[in-house]
């Protein structure tokens, strides 16, 4: 048995699409089914069973996976292991970051960059669910996001930096001038929300609910980016963590006054897991970065 041959079976297994598994192997159908029939011959067991309609999982499939997971996990862990030992001279370095956190992560992304320049870097933006998916997984070794608002068994939330929900506008805007806004106020303006699931929404969601107030939402979208420029080049407003916009003179972010209207910006890792040097390297640095200097955390340095 070949850990090849796991790392297939496992793709296949998740993907229960041999085209979409082999896509992302990066290799040919044929190549994969030909491993797996291999394995099956291996092991005197049928993994799959396939038809032209559909794949699925044998019993003994299901049985395999989460021991095959295990096992890919631990062969990751003694190359990640043999590659410390070399001084952070090689090495992938994998991080999962929402949306909105990628104003904070920049300068750290480029510093590390710089001082590692044979590291590499795989960064994925993804929604929060979707990355506490791939943490558990193991396909990401920590996740930059905001702070939960229902804990997750398994997974340790670091605080890293506190900040709040503001509303977002142009310069120009008529509220530009003000320091802070009431949700109330919010109700005589045009809205452009981040969409449902996303950390600022969910944060938004959870402030208003219960209350009897009436939102003229025009839009909503999973795209932070094209918010911000909604918001630069109209008089709408859009509401996102005052981090989001961290850098941006281009607009302005006023704090929404409001009990419960903190976000804690955290990084996730796996409970008693083995943590890379790389990635202990890259979270000291960006503890030291402008963005979250002031909020440094002893805990990195660990």
């Amino acid at each position: 048995m070949e850990l090849r041959q796991l790392r297939y079976y496992v793709t296949a297994a998740r993907t229960l699409n041999f085209s979409q598994a082999a896509q992302q192997l990066a290799i040919s159908q044929s190549t994969l089914s030909q491993q797996i029939q291999q394995l099956e011959a291996e092991l005197g067991v049928q993994l799959f069973r396939r038809n032209s309609h559909s794949v699925l999982l044998t019993e003994e499939g299901r049985e395999l996976l989460s021991s095959a997971v295990d096992a890919l996990s631990a062969a990751q862990a003694c190359k990640e292991r043999l590659a410390d030992i070399k001084g952070l001279s090689v090495g992938t370095l994998n991080i999962g970051v929402t949306y909105s956190f990628s104003p904070i992560l920049t300068e750290t992304v480029i510093t590390f960059m710089k001082k590692y320049p044979r590291i590499k870097l795989n960064v994925f933006y993804k929604t929060m669910e979707e990355l506490m998916t791939m943490l558990v997984a193991r396909d990401v070794d920590f996740v930059l996001a905001f702070k939960p608002l229902a804990t997750r068994d398994g997974i340790d939330s670091h605080v890293l930096f506190d900040t709040h929900l503001s509303a977002i506008v142009r310069p120009g805007h008529p509220l530009a001038d003000c320091d802070s806004v009431s949700l109330a106020d919010l109700q005589r303006y045009e809205l452009a929300l981040p969409s449902c699931g996303l950390q600022a929404r969910n944060a938004f969601d959870s402030l208003i609910s219960g209350r009897a107030l009436d939102y003229k939402v025009r839009i909503e979208l999973n795209e932070v980016n094209i918010l911000l420029k909604l918001v630069k080049n109209t008089d709408i407003v859009t509401v996102l963590s005052e981090a989001t916009v961290y850098g941006d003179n281009q607009v302005r972010a006023l704090r929404i006054m409001d009990q419960g209207n903190n976000m804690t910006g955290c990084i996730h890792t796996l409970r008693n897991s083995y943590r890379k040097r790389s990635a202990v390297e890259f979270l000291k640095l960006l503890s030291e970065s402008n963005a979250v200097l002031e909020r440094r955390n002893s805990w990195i340095n660990g």
